[in-house]
């Protein structure tokens, strides 16, 4: 197969390969935003707001370790989705992974705080931390095949190398 060929059997124009691209960017860079601004947030908030009966190192640590149960909910949620998306499809399972991240990180902004809910802030906290890191997982395996698929042969790597 000299370039890349949709699931009917034809090319995909030019139009359609950058199109192609730039979703699976911008579903990347939403995902990764989501993801990250949360670290930011162990870093600055979450010690005083879910752990404040700790010291200021041990809830700066235990507000990090909230941000790692993320890292690893991601290869469960890679295979998870991966397998809905080679039984859905790739696209519905990408706007599924995307709908819950979303969901999760307002979850996380509206999550009450320890003064107001006591120790089950930090263990929602810590669920929706996973929920997150399921999701991104879900969706990057999903969004670099997609980007790689649509690519012309020769420039599958650098299209996959885009997200």
């Amino acid at each position: 197969m000299t370039s890349a060929a949709t699931a009917n059997g034809t090319t995909p124009s030019q139009r359609d390969i950058l199109r192609v691209a730039s979703i699976s960017i911008a579903a990347n860079s939403i995902e990764y935003y989501d993801f990250f601004i949360y670290g930011t947030a162990a870093a600055l908030i979450f010690p005083t707001v879910f752990f404040p009966e700790q010291s200021p190192m041990m809830a700066l640590l235990l507000s990090f370790a909230t941000f790692g149960v993320g890292f690893v909910a991601r290869p469960l949620g890679g295979v998870v989705f991966g397998h809905f998306g080679d039984s859905v499809g790739r696209k519905k399972t990408l706007v599924v992974a995307m709908l819950i991240m979303g969901i999760a990180t307002t979850a996380v902004g509206l999550l009450p705080t320890h003064a107001q809910i006591g120790a089950a802030a930090a263990a929602i906290l810590v669920l929706l931390r996973f929920i997150q890191g399921f999701s991104i997982g879900g969706q990057m395996g999903g969004v670099v095949l997609f980007a790689v698929e649509q690519a012309p042969e020769r420039r599958r790597g650098f299209y996959g190398s885009l997200t």
